[in-house]
């Protein structure tokens, strides 16, 4: 990029002709302009017009000098943060164990584990046969394999019944497209087999020959084949096993826990269907567990000569657990094991021989239920805090009466307790360790605050501060939401966090709509015509703190990523005034064009999260509050936007456009940066370690506009 600066002129000339630069003061710093190229985008009658619609071509060189331009000016901008990032960076760093590893879990007579060496940015993956003091095999060495990648992914490990063979996935681009190998774990040798386009991961019929993986759509990217590779054959011979052709629904391939059955589903936000195939007849046919009926979702589970079905059947929306036999699967046959319940959602099941445990959110929190299959004995694990997190982990063992799960909070950091379902002993097997001497979890403050939304429901929060931060006008306060998909963010532990809490910054997680955090129907009134909700929820969210003088709109900042960057898109388009600065990460902000082109990864499978613009009034709902199309002429906050050229959920150049087009309206002289990852995709750097310094650009991003440079 060449920048010719023309002395005792502000104007900077670009040598590339595509882009023009305008002459435009920002505190004695000039951005980059992007051309303007109409373009009529029209439906319903209706004429949207998008000048920088060009900017979808990455392939174009004037499209990458812009992205690059961009980059040039953030660099420029945050110059004088570049020693404070490296020693957020370290100090983040310094608090995280370099040679850590995970608690091992037992599988099929061997002890698996990931641990990390010194100065290595990716785990090593081993096992130990039968007994963890045995000697210890390296199934896979990530800082080998990620040597000479700038982006590096180790996917889906699948490990054959014999033990002998392992499957595996690399991406080395972002795109989450993996290639698909096989290693014999005795010989070290990887076959050739090699298959390019998967979801990273395969499962194994018990024959130790045949592995089932999905393939993707090569453009839309939707997982949507089932395919059988038997070893020894080419991979071009590899039969199509099912072939999902509805493009609303994505397939994957599963084992279930009892080893019985190989599981096909299909899934779309609403509805979802299942095949299933006996794992000793891997060259039989799958046959359709209940066929698919818009609206109705359901997933299941096996154990001795019955399923288990978890599903919303007959308006169950918080779902409720269901029972049928091997022999008649269809959803006529199944019979209420566990009812559902107005306050309670039922989010999963996982099975033992003896015990059955059940995960339940009421009023918001986690809730872990044990339960005898006998009928003879039910228990809840006990949890005495008011914000808290805690979940079951991984437990591949069917034969125990050992339960793993895990348990933070916003102050206090992950431990994973194996439980004896039993004695009701439980064994921490692990604390997470915050290295550096500085951490104490008694020197933090944690609550739950509700605010009112302005149509009158109760919207919580969690928040942590440190002890000794006065709660004022004065106080800098980081508000997080996502509010899409039902996925819930719960209350956890960040070590990376106390860099903003140590230097008097409030963090808070909004549970706002779009989320599951007080169960189906919270989501259910966060999408589709009801999506404002979660816009709103957020601005009230944050008005109720400004009110309660635990900040005010000269220290508040928000931050989202991915659908989380289309609610801070719509959040200032509403409410401006209210932010000092805003964070938007991989954002979701030209929400009309995307989801009217078919084409692009994710749009199809999305309609009943978003709604089908095809369609006029969800068109015109959707053009209501999406971002891009909202940008007016009005002072926006301070804002940081990032984002990566490879990213496969939400296209680099939503963001890119959008920041065009905040620059051509916004009236302020705020800061207005976009940082492209040349290099990575959706997620960011792969690195253990490297992605730590994406997050101390936007720590740095923050404290610089309080003042904080230290």
């Amino acid at each position: 990029m060449f920048l010719g600066i023309l002395k005792g002129d502000l104007r900077i000339s670009l040598i590339f002709a595509c882009l023009l630069y305008n002459e435009l003061n920002m505190s004695h710093k000039n951005p980059p302009i992007a051309k303007k190229v109409e373009k009529e985008l029209i439906i319903h009658d209706d004429v949207r017009l998008d000048n920088y619609y060009w900017l979808n071509d990455k392939e174009d060189k004037e499209v990458i000098s812009y992205l690059e331009a961009e980059n040039s000016y953030y660099e420029t901008l945050t110059a004088h943060t570049k020693k404070f990032q490296e020693n957020l960076f370290q100090e983040m760093k310094g608090r995280i164990k370099e040679d850590d590893s995970s608690v091992p879990y037992k599988l099929n007579d061997y002890w698996y584990s990931t641990r990390y060496v010194i100065g290595g940015e990716y785990p090593l993956y081993s096992r130990f046969k039968q007994h963890l003091n045995a000697e210890e095999e390296i199934m896979f060495n990530g800082n080998d394999m990620a040597k000479g990648h700038d982006y590096f992914s180790l996917g889906g490990i699948a490990i054959s019944p014999d033990n002998k063979l392992a499957a595996f996935g690399v991406d080395t681009v972002s795109r989450r497209q993996y290639t698909l190998q096989i290693k014999n774990l005795e010989t070290g040798i990887v076959l050739e087999d090699k298959i390019e386009n998967t979801t990273g991961g395969g499962v194994w019929a018990n024959d130790n020959m045949t592995l089932f993986y999905t393939r993707k759509d090569p453009v839309t990217l939707r997982s949507d084949k089932i395919y059988k590779h038997k070893l020894g054959t080419p991979t071009s011979e590899d039969v199509l096993i099912f072939h999902e052709e509805d493009d609303t629904f994505s397939t994957f391939i599963y084992r279930t826990k009892s080893k019985k059955y190989l599981v096909i589903g299909s899934f779309s936000t609403l509805t979802s269907e299942f095949q299933i195939l006996p794992t000793d007849n891997p060259d039989g046919e799958f046959v359709v567990f209940s066929k698919r009926k818009r609206g109705l979702e359901y997933t299941i589970f096996h154990y001795e000569n019955y399923f288990y079905i978890l599903t919303n059947k007959d308006k169950a929306e918080n779902f409720k657990l269901m029972q049928t036999s091997e022999e008649e699967t269809a959803s006529e046959h199944w019979q209420e094991f566990i009812p559902h319940r107005e306050e309670v959602l039922l989010e999963d099941i996982d099975i033992f021989k003896e015990y059955y445990v059940l995960s339940e959110r009421e009023n918001g929190l986690n809730k872990i239920r044990i339960i005898r299959w006998d009928g003879t004995e039910e228990y809840f694990l006990p949890f005495q805090s008011e914000t808290y997190t805690a979940y079951v982990g991984s437990n591949p063992d069917f034969d125990t009466e050992i339960l793993r799960y895990s348990y933070n909070s916003m102050s206090t950091p992950s431990s994973v307790i194996d439980f004896n379902m039993r004695t009701k002993a439980k064994d921490i097997k692990k604390e997470q360790e915050v290295l550096g001497g500085k951490f104490g979890k008694e020197n933090y403050k944690e609550l739950r605050l509700w605010a009112t939304a302005r149509d009158g429901e109760k919207i919580p929060m969690s928040l942590v501060y440190r002890k000794d931060t006065v709660l004022d006008e004065n106080t800098p306060l980081l508000q997080y939401a996502y509010g899409s998909y039902g996925a819930t963010i719960d209350p956890y532990f960040s070590s990376v966090r106390l860099s903003l809490l140590d230097r008097g910054f409030v963090y808070a997680i909004a549970h706002i709509r779009g989320g599951e955090y007080l169960g189906r129907r919270w989501y259910d009134n966060g999408k589709l015509l009801q999506k404002i909700n979660t816009f709103t929820d957020f601005i009230d969210c944050s008005k109720f703190l400004i009110e309660q003088k635990m900040t005010s709109a000269q220290h508040l900042y928000a931050m989202g990523g991915s659908a989380g960057g289309l609610l801070m898109g719509a959040v200032i388009n509403m409410q401006p005034n209210i932010y000092k600065g805003i964070i938007a990460a991989v954002p979701f902000v030209d929400v009309v064009t995307t989801m009217l082109d078919d084409s692009i990864p994710l749009t199809t499978g999305e309609y009943d999260e978003w709604g089908n613009p095809n369609e006029k009034e969800y068109y015109d709902y959707m053009k209501s509050y999406s971002p891009y199309d909202n940008v007016i002429a009005q002072e926006y906050p301070n804002m940081l936007v990032t984002t990566g050229l490879h990213d496969s959920q939400v296209q680099y150049f939503e963001p890119a456009k959008w920041i065009a087009k905040l620059r051509d309206f916004k009236t302020d002289n705020h800061q207005l940066l976009l940082n492209t990852n040349m290099e990575a995709g959706h997620g960011g750097a792969s690195g253990r370690f490297e992605s730590l310094r994406e997050v101390a650009k936007e720590y740095a991003f923050l404290l610089d506009l309080e003042g904080i440079i230290a």
